[in-house]
């Protein structure tokens, strides 16, 4: 190999290496960036990967019982739909549960759909709604629960590229008062 062509070879390596640390830092900020900051279609790109999660959930007694679970995110179609796979190691055992969500780029809103291990084949609710405004995830849902109208929102908060919390609520009185049933504090597992 001549010089000229050594010295090309190496310009050619060091340029290479170069794209790829700069493609290499791009992602990594993009992985480190908390998300649900208006991003549109992206905006649950914050929860993609491993977590550990805390649980507190409302009994209708009123009394909280707490627990932990893992969950798995992972996007689809290019950030514009995710699964979301979760364990809870509830005191009565193991469940699990999955959310599938999903992007109108024409609405510019999340939909949610929740399926439950315990009744895998009951119907769907109707998906909770929503966006997310200066970093706060906020969704809503009016069904029908043993034959009154109810009202359901989730708010996603706290997101930091390592920890997020997500809480439901529900409303008898079409949103004018919130009981919230369920809160969970995510941390990621690195």
């Amino acid at each position: 190999m001549s010089r000229n062509s050594a010295t090309r070879f190496a310009s050619v390596i060091a340029l290479s290496l170069s794209v790829s640390a700069v493609a290499a830092t791009q992602a990594m900020k993009k992985t480190d960036q908390p998300r649900g900051e208006g991003a549109g279609e992206h905006g649950f790109d914050f929860e993609f990967g491993n977590w550990h999660v805390h649980h507190r959930l409302k009994r209708p007694t009123g009394e909280w019982v707490e627990f932990d679970g893992t969950s798995s995110d992972r996007g689809l179609n290019d950030g514009s739909a995710n699964v979301e796979e979760n364990t809870f190691h509830r005191p009565t055992g193991d469940t699990q549960g999955i959310a599938l969500r999903t992007f109108d780029k024409k609405t510019g809103l999340w939909a949610i759909w929740w399926v439950d291990s315990r009744d895998p084949h009951a119907a769907l609710d109707p998906p909770v709604k929503g966006r997310f405004v200066d970093g706060v995830g906020t969704f809503y849902s009016d069904g029908i629960v043993n034959g009154k109208p109810q009202r359901t929102r989730y708010i996603w908060s706290h997101i930091t590229p390592t920890s997020a919390r997500w809480e439901q609520a529900l409303s008898q009185d079409e949103g004018a008062t919130w009981d919230t049933n369920w809160v969970m504090e995510f941390e990621r597992i690195r």
